[in-house]
């Protein structure tokens, strides 16, 4: 039953849209009406503002460490903090309170990251500026950075619950990218930084 509550709590966590709430404590309306629909921190850059996106960012991120903190204050088992972690990705990306539409947990993914293993999450992030800096594409800086999590979980760690918790997350990025991949692809994914129209390509 502890174990339980502990998922369930850190699922709540998880589905408290930043995004949405930034954008409309800002007077800036419905976050989801705006640019690519998105309640992510690059949707929020694109349509409100640096302000509001580093608000979001900040939420995203420490939604995610509260989970994975809530459940180690708790003397959870690995396995238990892996779960605390997926469960909260889930309720970003499938958020109760958002009729199970949330964003790509990109950031909430990092948030788990830099909670249960520092070295791993800082090591993501560094990937993420890099690529994000180099070529300007926030999708492809959080690809990257996936793709990176479960090897960097594996050499830097070598749990096997956390391992498999970071499987599972870049399984969640990537599936929730699909569109960006192909919009990556064919060159019309949009920028950082670069405003978009309702509707338009982007994060």
């Amino acid at each position: 039953m502890r174990e339980a509550l502990l998922v369930l709590a850190a699922y709540l966590v998880g589905a408290v849209p930043c995004g949405l709430l930034v954008a409309r404590l800002t007077g800036s309306g419905d976050l989801r009406t705006m640019g690519s629909g998105n309640i992510g921190a690059t949707n929020v850059l694109r349509t409100v503002g640096k302000g509001a996106a580093a608000l979001t960012l900040l939420g995203d991120l420490g939604k995610g460490a509260l989970a994975v903190l809530l459940a180690r204050w708790a003397g959870a088992s690995d396995g238990l903090i892996a779960a605390a972690g997926v469960a909260a990705v889930a309720g970003h990306v499938f958020p109760v309170f958002l009729r199970f539409r949330g964003g790509k947990g990109v950031a909430t993914s990092l948030g788990v990251m830099l909670a249960a293993l520092p070295l791993v999450g800082v090591a993501l992030l560094g990937i993420w500026l890099l690529v994000a800096w180099r070529w300007r594409y926030s999708s492809l800086a959080a690809l990257v950075a996936a793709a990176a999590m479960p090897a960097l979980t594996w050499l830097l760690d070598g749990r096997l619950a956390l391992v498999g918790m970071s499987a599972v997350l870049v399984a969640a990025i990537f599936w929730r990218h699909m569109d960006n991949m192909k919009r990556l692809w064919q060159g019309t994914e949009g920028r950082i930084g670069q405003k978009v129209r309702t509707g338009s390509t982007g994060g």
